[in-house]
């Protein structure tokens, strides 16, 4: 899941806040503590997490909560609120016009594989990108971006030597939206610094985003801003979000160099990308959920239904296949299961591990029985037992131990979900009129 550890840590800190009895300077002083934890653990810098703290006991013990809302409710909105302004304050969005978009970054950042995600996302919003390969320091850069192109049908330009000509070369392209691919090194060195100065008047982009992988931390901060003198970024793109603990103080540090995060990547597939709002992207970290953002990704894929049906539990075996499906288009299980209010990391944990990764033979096979089931099996798996087991495999050409792996999965996925009540407890309550006033859209 992204940022694992810094989403539990507050997860448990709001959970504190709810349990309060009393909200007074002892129970302040102590979630403060907590929370400072949480955030140093994840490598945010000591005097952010300070000035942030000393923030939050300011408006909770010395200042009034608005009409209407009670102190705890005041202590977890305000919470909220400085979170939120220590991991970005403003929403990416990006352009859906026609543009030249240059991505920079130092060697090992994921630039490369970023291109790709970048297209992706571009195409899948009804536009035409193509892919120019001016990384011609690494040897295996071009080739992979051919792959990539290759893969999702997106061309690729690469006539020329230097980098410079192959910028030349694709700036008749007829796509709409140009994506330039650059060196990296491991330092930032004139060499560097001058062909992407080279590079930027060749190209003239309107966008320049600087790639970073979220395990550097707080380097993030120095990054952004001897970039910026070189070439002039406009945003940043954190990659690698799901696999480190650093990835706050990547976010933090961003923040503080005064570049606006506009896309981050949550996984290693190219469909793990989105565009990065704060808020949004708080309300995940604290079991909040994104509902907006689990149906943004679902139209996407074209699996609107099947998002609604998953956020509320309510699917029968007979549709479970194509839902699978449709599931596979949206990302990883991780990515999807955060955006749904209420889910925790323990439910997580119950649903079968690479659960959106069948394979596609498993699938076929898995077709096969569920095609060999009556409809009454369909609808209500729990009346199939040990002869209806073994004529179902037979049926299907498949083992009982293939059978018997369906319904599981089937079983442990509705379980889980249905535990979430589709984000009811936010539907209404204390915690309805908290997220209405988060502008969570629940």
């Amino acid at each position: 899941m992204v940022l694992d550890k810094l989403g539990s840590g507050l997860k448990e800190t709001f959970r504190k806040i709810a349990g309060l009895g009393i909200v007074d300077r002892e129970a302040v002083e102590r979630i403060v503590r907590d929370l400072q934890r949480t955030l140093i653990q994840s490598d945010v810098d000591v005097r952010i997490v300070l000035e942030m703290s000393q923030n939050i006991k300011n408006k909770i013990l010395k200042g009034k909560p608005p009409k209407g809302i009670t102190l705890k409710e005041y202590f977890i909105k305000t919470l909220y609120d400085e979170i939120v302004n220590l991991l970005g304050k403003e929403s990416g969005k990006l352009s859906l016009k026609k543009q030249r978009i240059l991505l920079i970054g130092l060697f090992g950042c994921g630039k490369t594989t970023t291109c790709g995600k970048l297209a992706l996302w571009f195409k899948k919003r009804g536009l035409s990108p193509a892919l120019i390969a001016c990384d011609t320091h690494r040897a295996a850069a071009q080739d992979q971006l051919k792959q990539i192109g290759k893969k999702l049908d997106i061309h690729v330009y690469s006539e020329g030597k230097k980098p410079e000509s192959i910028a030349k070369n694709a700036m008749k392209a007829k796509e709409n939206i140009l994506i330039f691919d650059s060196a990296g090194r491991d330092a930032l060195d004139s060499k560097l610094a001058k062909e992407l100065k080279n590079l930027g008047k060749i190209i003239k982009p309107d966008e320049v985003f600087l790639v970073i992988p979220a395990d550097i931390g707080q380097a993030a901060r120095k990054q952004s801003e001897e970039f910026n003198k070189i070439v002039g970024i406009t945003g940043l793109i954190v990659t690698k979000l799901d696999g480190t603990a650093k990835g706050g103080g990547a976010l933090a540090a961003s923040t503080v160099s005064g570049s606006n995060v506009r896309m981050i990547g949550i996984g290693e597939k190219l469909e793990d990308f989105e565009e990065y709002d704060p808020q949004r992207f708080v309300s995940r970290l604290i079991g909040y959920g994104d509902i907006q953002g689990l149906l943004e990704k679902a139209k996407e894929a074209g699996a609107e239904e099947t998002a609604k049906k998953l956020m509320e539990g309510r699917f029968t075996l007979n549709e479970f296949y194509e839902q699978l499906g449709s599931l596979q288009k949206m990302g990883s299980l991780s990515s999807i299961t955060s955006m749904i209010p209420g889910f925790s990391g323990a439910m997580a944990k119950k649903i079968p591990k690479n659960f959106l990764d069948v394979q596609e033979d498993k699938m076929k096979r898995w077709k096969f029985i569920i095609d060999s089931m009556t409809p009454k099996e369909r609808e209500d798996p729990d009346v199939i037992k040990v002869s209806r087991v073994q004529r179902i495999a037979k049926g299907s050409g498949t083992t009982q131990p293939e059978v018997r792996e369906l319904i599981k999965n089937y079983r442990q996925i509705k379980k889980v979900l249905k535990m979430t009540g589709g984000g009811k407890a936010f539907k209404r309550g204390p915690l309805a009129k908290l997220a209405k006033q988060f502008g969570l859209g629940m």
